[in-house]
């Protein structure tokens, strides 16, 4: 797994979001880009972490910064996830873990002795010309809103 790093170029993606509709991360420049990797939807860490990023919608917006998260989720469950957590920021179906390969975020990981391929928790802050300004990938899910917010002050 070789993880993006503050000061590169962010890849160029097209995702479909919850609602079937293509988004891509060019959709969005001129403009801060909070790219969230996330490994299932409707899980309990990944429910605080969304609830958290909802919860400081205005604020992200006073500084300007977008909400995308990504997960391999099918987008069926990410309308689901989207619809009962009230979500406000759109939520990309990466199912053959492309855009999470490019990100280098997608690797192994180990949960009760077994060994798997799966998405990393780590999150990128781009900036408004396409670059990786803050990588966040040493948080706990239900402080990753504020760890964001410190990052944009």
């Amino acid at each position: 797994m070789n993880t993006l790093k503050a000061g590169d170029k962010a890849p160029a993606f097209t995702l479909n979001d919850q609602t079937g509709q293509p988004v891509s991360l060019s959709d969005f420049s001129g403009k801060k880009v909070l790219v969230y990797f996330y490994p299932k939807a409707m899980t309990p860490g990944c429910t605080v972490q969304a609830q958290g990023l909802r919860d400081i919608a205005a604020e992200l917006d006073a500084k300007n910064t977008v909400v995308l998260g990504i997960s391999p989720d099918a987008v069926k469950r990410l309308e689901k996830f989207y619809e009962k957590e009230s979500l406000n920021f759109s939520l990309l179906s990466d199912e053959d873990h492309a855009v999470a390969d490019a990100f280098g975020v997608w690797g192994l990981k180990k949960f009760m002795g077994k060994e798997y391929d799966g998405i990393h928790r780590i999150s990128f802050l781009i900036d408004e010309n396409g670059t990786i300004e803050t990588v966040f990938n040493k948080f706990k899910t239900k402080e990753h809103h504020q760890v964001v917010l410190e990052a944009l002050a």
